[in-house]
């Protein structure tokens, strides 16, 4: 049997993830400091430790075939402030995880950030998290070069589904729309509004996850809805008043996709954001 770890694994994609391994019988454990990650997000049957991905060495003593790395800070405008906590999860962690899948030959599949794709390829430096996750994935990429390391990232686009986060400082997207809709609150859109993105379900992205750690090597396996829709398309399905803020640093206005890797490995999208809007 097949042991998987996977950092962040009580966090929303990775809960998600940690359950589907587990039903399909490989041995799953997961790190995680429960940052944004919830105990009530626990799958029976998993194994979970709870700790920084830095002190990775000291809490797990076996070598798992693959690492999946979801396990670090992802938030775009909040990391201007969040600066130290970034630097010490994406640098500091992802130092350390790639060091521990060095020594244990492990396979990583490194979660890239789509970031980077933003604008025509400025997004990359547009906020602290954006050239933080376009770095580590060179430095991934370099581990591959330098030590052979088997490595493969995969880059997410606006995902969405069940146990997202829908309150506070780190609530997703659509979540918050969701819960202000909910209690009949006005939504908030970021100017301009026409800003675009790929929402993406949970479940696509799943899927995607596991083939590329089955079968992908290498850069650029894109998970991601090729349907792109405006922030402000998407705040009008709720037949919510809108109010407009000021445009906050690090907001890029569209991204590229290229999902043709993931593809070639039998993946498809079978979500879409306006059927889900639909069914809640």
């Amino acid at each position: 049997m097949k042991r998987i770890l996977v950092t962040g694994g009580a966090g929303f994609i990775g809960s998600h993830l940690c359950e589907r391994l587990h039903s399909l019988n490989y041995d799953v454990y997961s790190i995680d400091n429960y940052f944004t990650g919830k105990k009530s997000n626990h799958i029976d049957g998993v194994n979970y430790i709870e700790g920084s991905t830095s002190d990775i060495n000291e809490l797990i003593n076996f070598k798992p075939n693959i690492v999946y790395h979801l396990g670090e800070y992802s938030r775009v405008e909040q990391s201007f402030e969040d600066i130290d906590r970034l630097w010490s999860y994406n640098k500091d962690g992802t130092f350390a995880v790639l060091q521990f899948c060095k020594e244990h030959n492990s396979k990583i599949v490194y979660a890239g950030s789509s970031t980077k794709f933003g604008d025509g390829g400025i997004g990359r430096s547009q906020s602290p998290y954006a050239w933080c996750k376009a770095t580590n994935s060179e430095l991934v990429k370099n581990y591959g070069e330098w030590f052979n390391l088997n490595y493969a990232i995969v880059y997410f686009y606006n995902v969405y589904g069940p146990r997202e986060i829908a309150k506070g400082k780190y609530a997703t997207l659509i979540g918050l729309f969701k819960e202000k809709a909910k209690n009949n609150q006005k939504l908030t859109v970021v100017n301009p509004g026409t800003q675009k993105r790929n929402f993406t379900h949970v479940e696509d992205i799943i899927e995607g996850l596991i083939l590329v750690g089955e079968k992908g090597t290498g850069d650029n396996y894109g998970i991601g809805s090729p349907e792109a829709y405006s922030v402000l398309e998407i705040a009008n399905f709720f037949n919510r008043p809108i109010i407009m803020i000021p445009e906050r640093p690090g907001n890029r206005m569209d991204a590229e996709i290229d999902t043709s890797k993931t593809e070639a490995l039998g993946w498809k999208p079978k979500w879409s954001i306006k059927d889900y809007l639909s069914s809640q």
